[in-house]
């Protein structure tokens, strides 16, 4: 009898220090989704003001508060006509010269970190380890050290003020092929190389038949990588190109803000407002194009037969 009664009362036992008090995991829910309200609201407060201020007329941008719309006309619309036509639609040619550098450079780079992470996480050679200690140093060399050694040398050779002064440093990611080493070390299986070389498969078959759909999570990662740092270059575009024909949207914004910060040139401050955020808009249309690929990947990578 009395181990029945135990054991009847041991439920409310276990039960009662929840029922005291709260349960130290709620806290913890209520606290990591208050700090990551905050961060949201921190990221997007930028693209808010951005968005409702691109509504206001040139008067209406500084004459009401930033976070709030004007009592004014809705200019939005009048807004993205003049940015796309001011100085003989200049905008629309650095919007051009960055999805060149984004297309071949990112493009480029991304392709050529899936082949050297593949080679280098399935194939054995002499020198595998240096090879490996060179892509963590250059890792944590950051790209502004590197931008007037590569003026110099592209100096030399004739190559700046042009596309390609751009491009070809764009090529190099070692970030992106240091992902792609570890990703395709654990997302191939050396088990199917072996049954498709059995098979009479060659080295480039294999690669494109078999190892391109395992590495579909891992290429979409270091194309977004390689898009956002592209898009954003700044420092390396700023030291390699004079003609504002190839300039990107990053240098062409900056002196247009610079010629607005000039006397009499308050008149293109709605056009910097409304340009900033046309840039955004490819970047936040490629994560949400690329981000059912990348969960996709993920999912079907986390399932075992």
């Amino acid at each position: 009898m009395t181990t029945m009664v135990t054991a009847a009362q041991a439920p409310e036992t276990d039960e009662a220090p929840t029922r005291r008090g709260k349960n130290p995991r709620t806290k913890k829910s209520i606290v990591l989704t208050l700090l990551t309200g905050i961060v949201l609201i921190y990221s997007l407060l930028p693209l808010v003001w951005l968005l409702i201020n691109s509504t206001k007329t040139q008067d209406g941008l500084f004459t009401s508060f930033g976070l709030w719309f004007d009592d004014g006309p809705f200019a939005f619309f009048s807004n993205i006509a003049d940015t796309l036509t001011y100085n003989d639609g200049i905008f629309l040619r650095w919007l051009g010269n960055t999805l060149l550098y984004v297309v071949i450079g990112a493009g480029g780079a991304t392709f050529l970190a899936v082949l050297a992470g593949y080679g280098l996480a399935k194939f054995d050679f002499v020198g595998k380890k240096a090879v490996f200690a060179i892509v963590i140093g250059a890792v944590a060399v950051p790209g502004t050290a590197l931008a007037v050694p590569t003026f110099l040398m592209f100096a030399k050779l004739g190559l700046t003020n042009t596309p390609w002064a751009v491009i070809i440093p764009s090529l190099i990611t070692p970030f992106g092929l240091y992902l792609m080493w570890t990703f395709a070390a654990e997302a191939v299986p050396t088990e199917i190389l072996e049954a498709a070389r059995v098979d009479g498969s060659g080295e480039f078959r294999t690669f494109f038949r078999i190892v391109l759909p395992l590495l579909a999570p891992g290429i979409v990662t270091v194309l977004l990588f390689s898009m956002v740092a592209t898009w954003n270059n700044y420092f390396l575009p700023l030291i390699m190109l004079r003609d504002p024909d190839w300039y990107p949207l990053t240098l062409g914004l900056n002196a247009w803000n610079a010629q607005a910060a000039t006397a009499g040139g308050e008149a293109i401050f709605n056009l910097v407002i409304t340009g900033s955020l046309l840039t955004i808009i490819p970047l936040l249309a490629a994560f949400l194009l690329l981000q059912r690929y990348w969960q996709s990947g993920l999912a079907a990578g986390s399932v075992k037969e």
